[in-house]
């Protein structure tokens, strides 16, 4: 039940995110379905596809790498990245906490599935895998990633990991 709770949780927000404009996601929060469509498109400014894609590459190739300023990089100085049980707000947090994940893995592979946008904001669906240096466990894992932009870089990223049936 636990394992379920949060991939349910984050296809819920999925939904959300593809169909703000529908009335049972603005009637969730008191909204009349036309004002929680502006509510949302006032957060954002709309980036090219191409450049939603390019980051979004960028950063599963810093992952890969296990580079830490590089990952920082394409985030606002402000952003986030949540993953669970964890938030790293800001560029220095950022790279020092994947600075620390570089030095506990290795062997990182990362398989981009699915790449959804809509104006400056992306849902991201890949097949990651990692090796714990200490143990020698491998890790596999299914990944659901929620992306805002903002000025070219990303403002946001939020992770939703299923390690109980993973594709592969």
């Amino acid at each position: 039940m636990k394992a379920r709770l949060p991939v349910c949780l984050g296809l819920a927000l999925i939904l959300l995110f593809l169909f703000p404009g529908q009335a049972w996601a603005g009637q969730a929060r008191g909204l009349a379905p036309t004002d929680w469509v502006g509510v949302v498109n006032a957060r954002y400014e709309d980036m090219q596809p191409a450049d939603i894609r390019t980051l979004i590459e960028k950063a599963r190739d810093a992952w890969v790498a296990r580079d830490a300023e590089a990952l920082a990089q394409l985030f606002t100085t402000d952003g986030e990245l949540i993953v669970p049980g964890q938030r790293w707000q800001g560029q220095a947090k950022i790279r020092e906490e994947v600075g620390r994940f570089a030095q506990q893995y290795s062997d990182v592979k990362i398989d981009i599935r699915r790449i959804i946008i809509d104006r400056s904001r992306a849902v991201v669906e890949w097949y990651y895998e990692d090796t714990d240096k200490e143990t020698g466990r491998r890790d596999k894992s299914d990944d659901a990633i929620v992306v805002d932009f903002k000025d070219g870089k990303i403002s946001r990223w939020r992770e939703y990991f299923d390690d109980k049936t993973p594709a592969n």
